[in-house]
């Protein structure tokens, strides 16, 4: 049976092709970390799932919504700055926002076109 072709690396303007399962090239896959590491190791574990949990019961409408005078319940804890591996940041309710899944998904695009990452 023919195996899947290889695809161009996803990392911008890079042309090398990598096989299927992968989305970078070996000189651009340390670049994006937060893509490879599972939620768990990047702090989204029980923790996190039990205070999200806390926080959509405390605020479940999503404010992007209701900004345009609609009721749309909150399914995801949004980082208002995104965290990019600060664990203050990343636990500070004062940067947390409940979105509804389309605009968390949304931002999430927006702001992730070019990542820094900081350890």
């Amino acid at each position: 049976m023919p195996r899947m072709p290889d695809h161009p690396c996803a990392h911008p303007g890079c042309p090398k092709l990598v096989s299927r399962g992968k989305k970078y090239c070996e000189a651009h896959a340390a670049q994006h970390p937060e893509e490879i590491r599972s939620a768990a190791v990047r702090g989204y574990g029980s923790k996190w799932q039990r205070a999200r949990k806390r926080y959509l019961e405390a605020h479940p409408l999503c404010v992007e919504c209701l900004k345009d005078g609609r009721y749309v319940k909150a399914t995801d804890v949004d980082h208002i700055k995104a965290h990019r591996g600060d664990p203050v940041l990343f636990w500070d309710e004062s940067n947390w926002q409940p979105l509804c899944h389309k605009h968390h998904s949304e931002k999430t695009r927006r702001e992730d076109h070019d990542p820094v990452y900081r350890y």
